[in-house]
C-alpha cells in the first residue's frame, strides 16, 4: 500500500461485526496484512485487541475462532500475519526473527490506535505459543497495553532446546548453523528445514499432534512447510520468560496445558510463580495444541473474561472518574 497509508482491501459483514482486510507499513517498507474485526452493535470507540500467532504459523491455522469470539463480544480485533508469513509481505519468506516480530507488533498496536473505532486507552494483547512469549516482552515494555493474555507460551528457548535436541545431535545442529552462515556469506539464500515432519526428513517438530495441526487444510498459498535454519538458531536463543516479572502492573492471564511438551508445562508454571500481581492462571487438561482444539471453549472463554474484566469498562464511568 502506497505512502504507508492504511487502506481497506476488502470487507465482509457478519451479524455482530464486519471484517476488513487491512494493511499497514512496518520497518523496511514491509506491509503487514491481516483482518480487522469491527463490532456492529453498541457505540464506539470500542475496546481493542491485537492478536498474534505462534512459531511458523498463520492466523488461519486454528486461531481465527479466537478473533471471532472476541469480536462477537464487542471488541475491535486486529489479527495480523507476521512478516514473511501468510498475507504479510517480507522476504525471505518463512523466516522467524522474534525481535523483529515484536517490533512489527508494536506497529500493529500503533495502527490499532489510529483506527477511530478503537479506544486507544483500552488495548489488550493475545499471543499464543511463540507469540505467547512475545506477549511477555510487549507486556513488559508497552504501557499502551492494558491487559495481556499469554497462551501456551514459549518461556526459554535454551531450556526447550535441551529437551528437543539430544546431546549426540547437538554437534550436527550447530554445524548446520555454521554452514548456513557460510552459505549466506557466499551469497546464497538462507538454508531451510521442514517445519513439521513425520521423521522422514529433519524438521522443527516431529510430534504427530504438531504435524496434524500445522498440516490442517487452509487456503492455498498462505503457508509453506518450511522455515529458515536461522529461525531455529534464533528460537534457541530466545528467552522471553525473563520479562515476566516486568509485566506488572499490567494484568496478565497465562493459559497453560497440563501436559504441554512443546512449550513445557513446568517451565510455564515456574514462570507464572515469578510473575507479579495482577495475574491469573488457567491450567487446562491436555497438550499444546489442545488449547486451539478440544479446549477452545475453555481457553477462549477465560481470555474473553479477562479482557472483559480489564477493558470493557463503561465509558461514562471512565469520563466521570476523569472529570
Amino acid at each position: 500500500m502506497s505512502n504507508g497509508q492504511d487502506q481497506t482491501l476488502r470487507s465482509k459483514t457478519e451479524d455482530k461485526y464486519t471484517i476488513e482486510r487491512v494493511g499497514f507499513r512496518a520497518d523496511g517498507n514491509v506491509e503487514l496484512r491481516g483482518n480487522l474485526y469491527i463490532p456492529t452493535t453498541g457505540d464506539g470507540p470500542y475496546p481493542a485487541l491485537t492478536l498474534g500467532m505462534g512459531y511458523g504459523g498463520v492466523k488461519e491455522q486454528g486461531a481465527l475462532p479466537y478473533a471471532e469470539a472476541f469480536a462477537s463480544a464487542g471488541f475491535v480485533v486486529l489479527f495480523h500475519d507476521h512478516r514473511g508469513f501468510g498475507e504479510s509481505g517480507g522476504i525471505p519468506r518463512q523466516d522467524i526473527n522474534p525481535w523483529r516480530q515484536i517490533e512489527d507488533w508494536r506497529r500493529a498496536i500503533t495502527f490499532l490506535e489510529s483506527r477511530p473505532e478503537a479506544d486507544p486507552e483500552r488495548i489488550g494483547l493475545w499471543g499464543s505459543s511463540y507469540a505467547g512469549g512475545h506477549a511477555f516482552v510487549l507486556g513488559a515494555t508497552e504501557p499502551r497495553l492494558k491487559a495481556i493474555v499469554s497462551q501456551v507460551p514459549t518461556i526459554s528457548g535454551y531450556q526447550q532446546g535441551l529437551r528437543r535436541v539430544t546431546p549426540e545431535k547437538r554437534a550436527a545442529l550447530e554445524a548446520s548453523f555454521a554452514a548456513d552462515d557460510q552459505a549466506q556469506l557466499a551469497g546464497e539464500e538462507p538454508h531451510r528445514i521442514a517445519l513439521v515432519s513425520d521423521g522422514s526428513v529433519p524438521a522443527s517438530y516431529t510430534d504427530p499432534e504438531a504435524v496434524s495441526f500445522y498440516l490442517q487444510p487452509i487456503p492455498d498459498g498462505l503457508w509453506e512447510n518450511n522455515v529458515t535454519v536461522r529461525s531455529t538458531r534464533a528460537a534457541r536463543a530466545y528467552e522471553p520468560g525473563i520479562y515476566i516479572e516486568r509485566v506488572s502492573p499490567t494484568p496478565l492471564l497465562m493459559i497453560v496445558g497440563d501436559n504441554d511438551r512443546v512449550t513445557p508445562t513446568d517451565l510455564a508454571l515456574q514462570a507464572y510463580q515469578r510473575a507479579l500481581e495482577p495475574k491469573e492462571l488457567l491450567l487446562f487438561p491436555g497438550g499444546h495444541f489442545d488449547a486451539y482444539l478440544g479446549e477452545f471453549a475453555a481457553t477462549s472463554g477465560a481470555a474473553l473474561q479477562w479482557f472483559t474484566r480489564h477493558l470493557m469498562h463503561d465509558k461514562s464511568s471512565k469520563e466521570n472518574c476523569s472529570a
